[in-house]
């Protein structure tokens, strides 16, 4: 039987960063997928961009990959948040953020997903200790105090220390450890597309909050932005059947004419939008990170950030044990990790939900209540400041790897 010291279910976007770090450290880790490696580097798989916080940069940076990845990222140098509605002039108030204004080159960084990928994957196949499987599948997990067994999809048995599950809202694994979820659908869909348009964005990202949801546009390499756009459900598969000509011009109605004329290029993609949070995130040789043990709103772009946070933490918790002559797989071990991510989890998942809820409606109270409080924290400094840190992921407790150390 092959013996590892971690097996990760999910070679994703948060179980790749996070295998890195532990191989790097010196944990044997052997990365399991059920995707071709090759499928999902298609630029078909996956239409999304992901908001890369400057904090999540530097751990990026730490493991190796940012130098293969920045040649394809964005740098965001401002961020404007305007709350309004469709076709009609945005409210007087608004938030702004400048990078200059903290002493930054950026506030983050916009990279396509396939890139993230590619840049992670190059950085794997040069890792000792590190080895992926993909396609594979597991078919079972057998946990007893002396560790982990699991059989893959073609009959082989590896034996762990501690699988950690990061594959994915659906996780299997985390259903078969009978692991609860609390979480809901929102009515809403995400609509994502990428838009040309005439003038430079000059690295600035926007959100404009509409009654049906938010509307981002998000800057990327050359005179192309991501959109990411939040409509009732009920109407978005008929915005998604629109030629190409009336969903150009549904899209300029929101769009605005800001950067120049505005056209979507290549396909369109959807993505049903919901919340979830595991009760817990970690039993005896076993743990989650990532989108198995929390998804949220992606109203500020915080998605992946949280859940390289997570990949960050538990591969600083589980070296320190390594050190120290530990147990990896022990429960006082994992409980450290989930002391650390459970409440950071939890508060960000409830403050998108309540921005979401607050912002997602054409209720005048509520709209003249948030454009006063948008006017009110862009005029205090201090406010605004750590507003900025928040979006940049560099506040409470940050792992080494996020203060840009090696775990």
């Amino acid at each position: 039987m092959r013996r590892v010291d971690v097996l990760i279910v999910g070679g994703g976007m948060v179980g790749l960063p996070m295998a890195l770090a532990l191989a790097q450290g010196g944990l044997k880790t052997l990365v399991v997928d059920a995707a071709p490696p090759a499928k999902v580097l298609e630029p078909e798989f996956d239409g999304r961009v992901s908001a890369l916080a400057y904090a999540s940069v530097r751990m990026l940076q730490a493991l190796g990959v940012w130098t293969r990845l920045e040649p394809h990222a964005q740098p965001i140098h401002e961020i404007l948040v305007t709350d309004g509605q469709a076709g009609k002039p945005a409210s007087p108030f608004s938030l702004h953020f400048d990078a200059q204004e903290v002493g930054a080159d950026s506030l983050g960084h916009i990279a396509e997903n396939r890139h993230i990928r590619a840049a992670l994957y190059e950085a794997v196949g040069s890792c000792v200790n590190l080895e992926l499987a993909a396609p594979a599948k597991v078919k079972s997990v057998t946990i007893d105090a002396g560790g982990a067994v699991v059989r893959l999809g073609d009959g082989e048995e590896i034996s762990a220390a501690l699988v950690i599950a990061a594959d994915g809202r659906d996780s299997v694994l985390r259903a078969q450890m009978g692991m609860q979820v609390i979480g809901w659908s929102y009515p809403q869909t995400g609509i994502v597309a990428t838009v040309e348009h005439d003038k430079p964005h000059n690295g600035v990202a926007y959100e404009h909050f509409l009654p049906s949801g938010p509307f981002a546009i998000l800057p990327m390499p050359g005179n192309r932005s991501s959109l990411v756009w939040t409509e009732a459900k009920a109407k978005a598969p008929a915005l998604l059947a629109l030629d190409e000509q009336a969903f150009n011009d549904e899209l300029a109605a929101r769009f605005g004419t800001h950067l120049g004329k505005t056209r979507s290029t290549g396909p369109r993609w959807s993505y049903p939008l919901a919340f979830h949070l595991a009760r817990d995130f970690v039993r005896p040789r076993f743990a989650l990170a990532g989108d198995c043990a929390h998804g949220i709103h992606p109203i500020a772009g915080q998605g992946l950030n949280l859940g390289l946070k997570d990949g960050a933490a538990l591969a600083e918790v589980l070296l320190d044990a390594a050190r120290l002559g530990r147990d990896i797989g022990a429960l006082d071990t994992l409980k450290r990790y989930e002391r650390w991510r459970r409440f950071d989890s939890f508060a960000l998942a409830a403050s998108t939900d309540a921005l979401n809820r607050l912002f997602s409606n054409d209720i005048a109270p509520l709209r003249h209540l948030r454009d006063l409080g948008l006017g009110i924290v862009d005029a205090i400094g201090p406010a605004r400041r750590f507003f900025m840190r928040h979006a940049g992921g560099d506040v409470g407790k940050l792992p080494r790897l996020m203060r840009g150390e090696a775990a």
